[in-house]
């Protein structure tokens, strides 16, 4: 039973792919094994993983065995695509984002979203989400000009590399799950990256990109801080 179910969503799937895409080829594998299990294994020798989401609770999470979207995407060796909401297609300036913090694995996440733009056709907007402090000891000219140049210095080499592409740069005061998620409304994608790897759970995700699966209002991809091409 379980097995034909499988073979008819390929079918179906296949169906799907040539009706928007027809010169792209298809090819099908009914497989057994716990999904999230499978499908990182399949990644060691993929560009992307793409998986929807029904945004389980995070017991669901812990103790579903259907549970895909957050324990692939903190798993896999290659960046994972999480889609609830379709693409903003219809946007008049269509635009990607991409979360910047200054580490190695938003680094990898600029790289990934500057060639994802430029496929696209789009514009990409790199933010850093700056957490209000509950109280504050420093100067916050001083903090707000040390974000900007090394925002500004992570997309540089890929603004020269990738000419074609506009990138604005915004450091914005909050919490970067809500502003992200706000940023998320009008844009194609969100990326982000993925600090290490997480355990089967994927509970060690990481808390914005955790709740940003939860609350995206577009397609995420999450990109591991080390991915193969």
């Amino acid at each position: 039973m379980l097995r034909a179910q499988g073979r008819d969503a390929l079918a179906e799937a296949v169906v799907t792919v040539r009706a928007l895409h027809a010169e792209v080829p298809v090819v099908t594998e009914l497989l057994d094994g716990m999904p999230s299990a499978v499908l990182c294994q399949k990644a060691d020798r993929a560009r992307m993983v793409v998986v929807g989401s029904r945004r389980l609770t995070r017991p669901e999470e812990l103790f579903s065995a259907g549970s895909v979207a957050v324990p692939v995407s903190a798993r896999a060796d290659c960046p994972v695509v999480v889609v609830r909401e379709p693409e903003h297609v219809g946007e008049r300036h269509p635009h990607l984002v991409v979360g910047v913090d200054g580490s190695e694995s938003s680094r990898a996440a600029v790289e990934f979203a500057v060639e994802e733009t430029a496929l696209h056709g789009a514009a990409l907007r790199a933010v850093w989400v700056w957490r209000l402090p509950v109280v504050s000891f420093g100067d916050e000219a001083a903090g707000l000009g040390e974000r900007r140049r090394i925002l500004s210095e992570t997309v540089a080499g890929w603004a020269e590399k990738y000419p074609d592409v506009k990138i604005t740069r915004d450091v914005v005061r909050g919490h970067p799950v809500e502003e992200l998620a706000l940023a998320s409304a009008d844009a194609l994608l969100v990326v982000v990256g993925r600090h290490g790897r997480g355990g089967y759970s994927g509970m060690k995700l990481g808390s914005v990109v955790h709740g940003l699966l939860h609350r995206a209002e577009c397609p995420v991809i999450t990109v591991p801080e080390s991915r193969h091409g």
